[in-house]
């Protein structure tokens, strides 16, 4: 029994592990999947400074590329240069224009059977204002149409419909009040312009498409109101002829039998 306790114990000796020459098999796939996406993010680094239509359709064709549904990128255009505008705030061809339309009224003015008391006005941004006095118009205190001004406004609208040109119908009033109301004047003011226009369109002279009408009343003197000289210049109605482009019309047109106001 003694000598088997003295008997030396045999080393149990572990097998070998047998190793694999190389990487493991997931750390291939791991760095292909790091490679894949370096290189992604290296392609976008790069696509950072291209031109924005290039971008968009590199990026549609990434989207594309993982089964994204996009709408087609955009074909490439090229962005016309536009040269800046003058200084001035109106084109000389607006102004040459206005030129030549004024030269030709003039002319007519001095030809045709008109008041003297019509005037002829040419402004800088190429507007012409025919300004009439409300005593060849109107009666007093009255916004229906004179009979008298009937021939008068027969030959405006004659020399008005052969130009490239609309018409606004301005009326306005002196400070002195025509009713206890308070939009007294700016009420006659308005009835007066709608009445001309009414009288173009009911005789056919001129179409509503052309043609505006507005009231000021008393707000937009030319004179101020210390005298009766004065205040009957501020008594007035102005035909205002401006290019389509400059009128600040709205570009629908008015339907046929209607007014504006």
């Amino acid at each position: 029994m003694a000598d088997d306790e003295k008997a030396p114990v045999e080393e149990v000796k572990c097998p070998k592990c047998v190793c694999v020459e190389g990487a493991p098999a997931w750390m291939t796939t791991f760095a292909d999947l790091v490679t894949l996406l370096l290189t992604f993010f290296v392609l976008l680094l790069s696509m950072a400074n291209m031109e924005e239509v290039k971008f968009t359709e590199a990026s549609a064709s990434i989207r594309n590329a993982f089964g994204a549904h996009s709408l087609p990128a955009p074909s490439k255009f090229s962005i016309p240069i536009i040269p800046s505008p003058p200084v001035s705030k109106f084109t000389p061809i607006q102004n040459e224009m206005a030129a030549k339309v004024y030269k030709r009224i003039q002319s007519q003015l001095k030809s045709d059977n008109i008041p003297e008391e019509v005037e002829l006005i040419k402004k800088e941004d190429g507007t012409i204002i025919l300004r009439i006095n409300d005593t060849i118009l109107f009666e007093k205190g009255s916004s229906t149409v004179s009979p008298t001004a009937y021939p008068t406004l027969r030959n405006l609208a004659d020399i008005i419909r052969p130009l490239p040109m609309r018409l606004r119908i301005e009326g306005h009033t002196d400070s002195t009040p025509v009713s206890k109301n308070k939009i007294g004047n700016w009420n006659l003011s308005t009835d007066r312009a709608v009445s001309i226009m009414r009288f173009f369109k009911r005789g056919n002279h001129l179409p509503l498409d052309r043609m505006s009408a507005i009231g000021y009343g008393a707000d937009r003197p030319i004179a101020p109101n210390t005298n009766e000289a004065n205040m009957a210049k501020n008594r007035r109605v102005d035909f205002v002829l401006r290019t389509n482009n400059t009128l600040g019309l709205g570009s629908k047109s008015v339907k046929a039998g209607e007014l504006p106001l």
